[in-house]
């Protein structure tokens, strides 16, 4: 029998760095664990007199809670809390956490379920979860059951409340494929407010940019070509004063008698996806937004997640595998928005 099992740590499915010098002519930056994963602020021309431990601080206490209101492995985090709850009354809950269902609902909604918060049962069920790993494929009939649990249209949020109710009892929140985006979106909102102008803001990949790096010029952001055994670069991105997140599925996954079964499940049919999109950034004014988008657009695949991504008019590259080389696709925006970024 022939099992074979990659996984990269901490970050999956998530391929987007900054590159070239900017990094290293950083005047000030500040870098630490989160959510699993890790952070890094960069800032090149940072405010003169700005309080830097009081900017450690502020980063450090909005992250924490972050972490106490979305995390699944914090027994205490609200969602946690949301999760072992077996009553389906309205729950009352923070504005925070009701503005979260509210805004992954709708992605959810726009993109017929690609990316749907309740998918969790089933990411365990594959051993792509919290849970022991797993390296052959569960029988139909696990599946079934799974995906019973799982459905974004059972899930209401009332925010004028604001409150919160599941249909099922047994119903799972997992907010992991939009959180980091919305920390990355939260710490971004930081800077802004200690007048900061020029920063890369990154959790677990996710970027937000805004001004110019430590050269006056757009930021240099580098695709990661979707290769499991080496690392390139794909592609390099001049952007600025937008976000940037990448999903992929050639970093977290198993193989079973010659088939290979990635991290990403579509919730719709509870199996891992099969098309041969590798992967999909997507570039907009919110991480979280990105961050949900990508996933949603590669579970949806390369020709009905690209027409999906124009509809929406969503900047996207999809990177989809060829018999020789990977194949590169693009929207309409994403053009748009990389030929603003020609002009450096």
């Amino acid at each position: 029998m022939n099992v074979m099992r990659q996984i990269r740590l901490a970050v999956t499915a998530v391929v987007v760095v900054a590159c070239g010098s900017d990094a290293g002519r950083t005047q000030f930056e500040l870098s630490g664990s989160t959510m699993g994963t890790t952070y890094s602020i960069k800032l090149p021309l940072p405010a003169e007199g700005l309080q830097r431990d009081r900017l450690r601080e502020d980063i450090r206490a909005r992250l924490d809670g972050i972490e106490k209101l979305a995390s699944t492995y914090l027994i205490t985090s609200e969602v946690s809390a949301f999760n072992t709850a077996r009553s389906t009354d309205w729950r009352l809950v923070s504005a925070e956490l009701c503005r979260a269902i509210e805004a992954t609902r709708a992605i959810s909604e726009k993109t017929d379920g690609a990316f749907d918060i309740t998918v969790g049962p089933l990411v365990n069920l594959w051993g792509f979860g919290p849970d022991a790993m797993v390296f052959q494929p569960p029988p139909q009939s696990s599946i079934d059951a799974a995906l019973s649990r799982v459905g974004y249209a059972n899930l209401e949020a009332d925010c004028s409340r604001p409150a919160i109710r599941k249909h099922r009892a047994d119903l799972y929140v997992d907010l992991s494929g939009w959180a980091k985006g919305y920390a990355v979106d939260e710490l971004a909102a930081i800077l802004d407010r200690y007048a900061l102008t020029d920063y890369l803001v990154e959790i677990g990949g996710e970027l937000r940019l805004r001004g110019h790096n430590a050269e006056q010029r757009k930021w240099r952001v580098a695709i990661e070509q979707p290769d499991e055994a080496r690392r390139g670069v794909q592609t390099i991105l001049h952007i600025t004063d937008m976000a940037v997140a990448t999903s992929g599925d050639y970093r977290n996954f198993f193989e079973h008698e010659g088939k290979r079964y990635s991290h990403t499940i579509d919730p719709r049919d509870g199996r891992p996806v099969v098309h041969e999109l590798a992967a999909v950034t997507v570039l907009a004014a919110s991480a979280a937004t990105a961050d949900a988008m990508a996933t949603a657009l590669l579970v949806l695949g390369p020709d009905v997640g690209q027409a999906r991504a124009e509809e929406l008019d969503l900047a996207a590259l999809f990177l989809v595998r060829g018999r020789e080389a990977v194949q590169q696709r693009t929207t309409t925006r994403f053009d748009a928005v990389v030929q603003q970024g020609e002009g450096g």
